[in-house]
């Protein structure tokens, strides 16, 4: 199983401009979408997080570590954008910084797989950010989560809206 690595707080140095992976709200079609990225992303294209659950929260899902796939997009910033953007969805994930005590999300490193479709890079792993649920939540969905079984999240999830 690969390790989930986090990074520096908001705000700081970041090592390298990694692409995102969503799963949620910020789906094309889905309402954070067009006030989010709408604008500031430069490629979107169909991923899977390997090694991840899937659980509906309150109109919107939570990833946590486990033995299933969870469907979604990889999204690429915009050139020169990439810092306001990583704020942007910092603060929309509600991650104060790795390991907050406050966090709704922890922003971490994980490899995405990309389907097959023909592109050369298709079925390659891809290094992406992925907000996974903050340790304090994954102890609740674990113990009392409604699991969304096929990894795929809609507004007509189990509470999705």
């Amino acid at each position: 199983m690969t390790a989930a690595v986090t990074t520096t707080a908001p705000g700081g140095p970041v090592a390298a401009e990694l692409p995102f992976f969503v799963y949620g709200t910020l789906l094309p079609g889905e309402p954070n979408h067009d006030l989010f990225l709408r604008g500031r992303t430069a490629g979107e294209r169909p991923a899977v997080l390997p090694r991840a659950l899937l659980y509906d929260g309150p109109g919107y899902p939570y990833a946590i570590e486990g033995h299933g796939r969870v469907h979604g997009t990889l999204l690429v910033a915009a050139p020169g954008i990439y810092g306001e953007l990583l704020g942007l969805l910092d603060h929309l994930e509600e991650f104060l910084g790795p390991g907050h005590p406050r966090n709704l999300y922890e922003r971490v490193v994980r490899e995405v797989e990309l389907p097959a479709r023909g592109a050369p890079d298709a079925g390659e792993p891809v290094r992406a950010w992925v907000y996974l649920a903050a340790a304090a939540v994954t102890r609740s969905l674990r113990t009392g989560g409604v699991l969304i079984p096929e990894g795929r999240w809609t507004r007509s999830s189990p509470s999705g809206g």
